[in-house]
């Protein structure tokens, strides 16, 4: 059977786009060739690399004309770039662009802004011209992807996928200690960053401290360029690895996102596959996969914190037993994106 060879041609990588290109590789006769940007400083995280899976540095190609020989040696079948904004990886996908499916991703959500219209209008010259088909995470990205001219079949959905074993494992691990005593913790996993809307969470809590004393603590992992705030029960605990957030999964009860701007958010994935209530803004893109308003959790206005506190509120009032069946209904709902529904679009892509 003969080979078929990936290159993903890619920005920053992240442990969630890892489980998925570690599941592909488990196909048989597949090939996969990573090219990526440094690691974030921000969010330093550690990786480890499977064998069957090569990795090489985007700097080390000192010329864009280096990056595609070096892309024509490897004779892929499929290329994947992340985005349009690195010249070099639009140079390689314009050479294949009507000789094999040469796709793109992006996670922006249509807003209709003038950046967005420009874009549209000249989507023909710049971006249509270099791809046969783009893979977006959800609907809102579907939207934006249409007004640049894609097709519906050449449109793929689900591009970002937790590792879902990973956190539906704590799900099956913690399940049982949860349903005797529900943990009556918030926790916010995100950087400190006045975009992320960390500040209105800090305040939206501990108001509601001061009007409805009770014992449910915040706990906070991540760290950015806000100093972080000082009360009894916000607890800081700064940026942790993915591979040593067991321990926070199982002393927390419900996962708090509350962005003012979040094209996606894997992390609402994440904490839905591992059976946490959910409650996020409306800015979060992937409120529209994985949050139902009322039903697996709460849905806030972003600008306001009395909405915050009052979905806050309606938690900390709810028995053991609704939080419970709140986190199962994450679980289904998360259930729908998975590294193994990542690979079939793929691998039908490549057939």
């Amino acid at each position: 059977m003969e080979k078929k060879r990936i290159v993903f041609l890619y920005t920053e990588i992240a442990t969630y786009f890892l489980a998925c290109i570690e599941k592909l590789a488990q196909q048989p006769n597949i090939e996969i060739t990573v090219i990526r940007w440094p690691v974030n400083q921000e969010a330093p995280f550690d990786f480890s690399f499977s064998p069957h899976i090569k990795f090489y540095n985007r700097k080390d190609f000192e010329t864009d004309q280096k990056l595609i020989d070096f892309v024509k040696e490897l004779q892929p079948s499929v290329v994947y770039s992340s985005g349009w904004i690195d010249k070099g990886y639009l140079k390689v996908c314009k050479y294949y662009k009507n000789r094999i499916p040469v796709i793109v991703g992006f996670d922006n959500q249509w807003t209709g802004s003038l950046k967005q219209q420009v874009a549209k209008l000249v989507s023909p010259f710049k971006i249509l011209n270099h791809f046969s088909h783009c893979w977006v995470p959800g609907v809102l990205q579907e939207e934006y992807a249409k007004k640049l001219g894609f097709k519906k079949e050449q449109i793929l959905t689900g591009f970002y996928s937790c590792d879902f074993d990973f956190f539906h494992n704590q799900y099956l691990s913690n399940k049982l200690e949860k349903e005797k005593a529900f943990p009556k913790r918030f926790i916010y996993v995100g950087r400190y960053y006045e975009f992320k809307g960390i500040k209105n969470l800090w305040s939206a809590f501990t108001e509601l401290q001061k009007e409805f004393p009770n014992e449910w603590e915040l706990w906070c992992l991540g760290n950015g360029d806000i100093e972080p705030v000082s009360h009894p029960q916000i607890k800081h605990f700064g940026f942790v690895q993915p591979s040593d957030l067991n321990s926070y999964i199982k002393s927390t009860g419900v996962f708090v996102l509350p962005s003012f701007f979040e094209p996606w958010g894997v992390v609402v994935h994440e904490y839905a596959s591992a059976g946490f209530p959910i409650i996020c803004s409306d800015k979060v893109g992937a409120r529209t996969a994985f949050v139902e308003n009322n039903y697996n959790g709460y849905i806030y206005k972003s600008d306001s914190i009395t909405e915050l506190k009052d979905a806050m509120k309606r938690i900390i009032l709810a028995d053991n037993a609704a939080l419970n069946v709140m986190g199962e209904r994450s679980v289904e709902k998360a259930k729908n994106i998975t590294p193994e529904k990542w690979v079939q679009q793929l691998m039908k892509l490549i057939k």
